[in-house]
């Protein structure tokens, strides 16, 4: 497991990472490597303990099990319960309710829905309020160019798993996360784990408080975006499609995929 852990998107997920990557470089099966790494609230254990048939969801609920099965989907996956373990125990237990509540056939609803998106690609971030203008505007120049440098007033944390993945796999323009708005003050440590806990209600959850943000297109994450050229490409930057009222949320899902 080659990753650059100096990458920006890496940033909070460094020193628990490191620690997993060099136990399963040493041959340690990737749910001992994550056990031994921190207290998570589950048990992370090998895939073939989820029984056929079974909801991932529900099982991990149930039992305080996380099935784990090789590659940087589910290493990502834990390194998020082990730094971020009441918001992953949230988001699992509304995932549980709302499977009891309606099973698992058919559309998953905007609960579940919600929760899928946010785990797999969701974001914190905490940013001056001009910024957040314009990103829920998606007036992108004005985001990335002419409010430029008040991006180091800012700070973005990668929560979900799947971008995680794939920012390490072949981080690519079109890479996008569904943000939160998260409070100035907050941390990528306990301090945001407990406030997006908080959060992370059904009823705010179905009210889909993010919004998509290109991520290479921060300054200081991606060297292309230096040149301002980079954000012309409309099939990434993309405005509104309708007009919509801007309102500015100051508040941030989980599936087996």
């Amino acid at each position: 497991m080659d990753l650059d852990w100096a990458q920006p998107w890496f940033g909070p997920w460094r020193a628990p990472g490191e620690a997993v990557a060099a136990a399963l470089a040493a041959g340690v099966p990737q749910h001992e490597a994550l056990n031994a790494a921190g207290a998570a609230p589950v048990r992370f254990v090998p895939q073939e303990q989820l029984p056929a048939g079974a909801a991932y969801e529900q099982f991990v609920f149930a039992t305080r099990r996380c099935p784990v099965r090789p590659g940087l989907h589910d290493f990502f996956n834990g390194l998020v319960w082990l730094r971020f373990p009441r918001t992953k125990s949230a988001l699992n237990r509304l995932q549980a309710a709302e499977i009891a509540r309606a099973g698992i056939a058919g559309r998953r609803g905007p609960v579940r829905d919600a929760i899928t998106v946010f785990d797999e690609n969701g974001a914190l971030l905490a940013a001056p309020a001009p910024l957040w203008e314009a990103l829920l505007a998606r007036e992108w120049r004005r985001l990335f160019v002419e409010l430029r440098p008040r991006w180091r007033e800012a700070r973005l944390l990668v929560f979900g798993h799947a971008l995680l993945e794939q920012l390490a796999r072949q981080p690519r323009k079109p890479l996008t996360a569904h943000v939160w708005r998260a409070p100035a003050a907050l941390d990528s440590g306990a301090n945001a784990d407990g406030w997006l806990a908080a959060q992370c209600t059904a009823d705010h959850l179905a009210a889909k408080p993010f919004t998509p943000l290109p991520v290479l297109g921060v300054p200081g994450w991606w060297p292309a975006n230096e040149n301002f050229s980079f954000y012309d490409d409309s099939l990434v930057f993309r405005p509104r499609k309708t007009p919509e009222p801007i309102t500015t949320r100051t508040s941030a899902g989980s599936s087996r995929s």
